[in-house]
Order: structure tokens, then C-alpha cells, then sequence
């Protein structure tokens, strides 16, 4: 990891043992929130990765609800685009459109409201975390129903050991950090 902008947002992941359940070991990104130069960097660093991989043909950035709320919007921000929402089930106001996935512990739904994007627009989606790749594929299903073309996943970090990107495959995936 020679990147200085990496290395910074590297030291403000902290682990946290068996959290929430034993044998799980959590990233918790909040040290990094804390530290503005450290969130400053991430985000350029996904803004650059973006630049040079898409140049100017993305139209939206989506954020997924929670923590992707909170790179989203900055994210978009710097590359001068807009930021489109993906939320939990019930969260929205207005029509919207559904897809279930599959946790854990069961079933869960995210929704977009259904004027949120044009037939055609490309989005990138964003998340802090790719774990076991549900969440975001279920992003990415919901978007092909507003016929919306999904450019490409990121995320701050990637659980490479669950192997969520097999999950998003076609849809290419980037992540700054990876652990196992």
C-alpha cells in the first residue's frame, strides 16, 4: 500500500472482535468519519478510480441506506453529479419500486422511488461495505427495473473471504480496502 491517501484511510478502520456475534470480526469505519482528512481522502481516491475508469458518463451516484448515505452524497459532490437514494423498506414517500433480499435472518426489502431515474442513466452504486454481496445485488436489481444501467459497485471496504463481488457478477466491483 505505497498510496499516502490509502495508507491514511486505512488507519482509520478499527476492528472490533466478535461484533455483533462471536466470530465476527467488524470494520468500523467511525474513526474515519471523525477525521476529515481521512474521509476527504476516501472519497477522492473513489473519485479518481472513477474518473479514470468511467470519465464523464456517469449521470448519478446511488446511496445505500445507511452507511452508503454517508459517501454518497459527498462522493457525488465531488465529481459534480447528483445523489440518488436506495432505502429500507418504508423509508420512501411517494410511489416506489421493491426487491427483496435474503440476510442472515432473514428477508429484507430495499426501495427507490419510481421517478427517481430515466430508462437508460448510469449509475454508479455506493456502499461503505461489501460483505456477502446481498444488499448491493438486490441495488442492482432495483435499478434494472427503472431500466437504469449500473456502471459499476463500490465500496470503502470489501470482506474479500464472503465474496460478496462474485454475487454483483457482471456488474464490475472497486474497493480502497480489503480485508480477509
Amino acid at each position: 500500500m505505497a498510496d499516502p491517501e490509502l495508507q491514511l484511510v486505512a488507519r482509520r478502520i478499527r476492528s472490533f472482535p466478535d461484533f455483533p456475534i462471536p466470530g465476527v470480526l467488524f470494520r468500523d469505519i467511525s474513526p474515519l468519519l471523525k477525521d476529515p482528512d481521512s474521509f476527504r481522502a476516501s472519497i477522492q481516491l473513489l473519485a479518481s478510480h472513477l474518473r479514470k475508469t468511467h470519465g464523464g458518463k456517469i449521470d448519478y451516484i446511488v446511496g445505500l441506506d445507511s452507511r452508503g448515505f454517508l459517501f454518497g452524497p459527498s462522493l457525488a459532490q465531488e465529481l459534480g453529479l447528483g445523489c440518488v437514494l436506495i432505502r429500507k423498506q418504508g423509508k420512501l414517500p411517494g410511489p416506489t419500486v421493491s426487491a427483496s433480499y435474503t440476510l442472515e435472518y432473514g428477508k429484507a426489502q430495499l426501495e427507490i422511488q419510481r421517478d427517481a431515474l430515466e430508462p437508460g442513466e448510469k449509475v454508479v452504486v455506493v456502499d461503505d461495505l461489501l460483505a456477502t454481496g446481498g444488499t448491493m445485488r438486490a441495488a442492482c436489481e432495483l435499478l434494472g427495473q427503472l431500466q437504469a444501467k449500473v456502471l459499476e459497485c463500490v465500496s470503502l471496504v470489501e470482506l474479500t473471504s464472503l465474496k460478496g463481488r462474485e454475487k454483483l457478477d457482471p456488474v464490475p466491483f472497486f474497493s480502497l480496502l480489503q480485508y480477509e
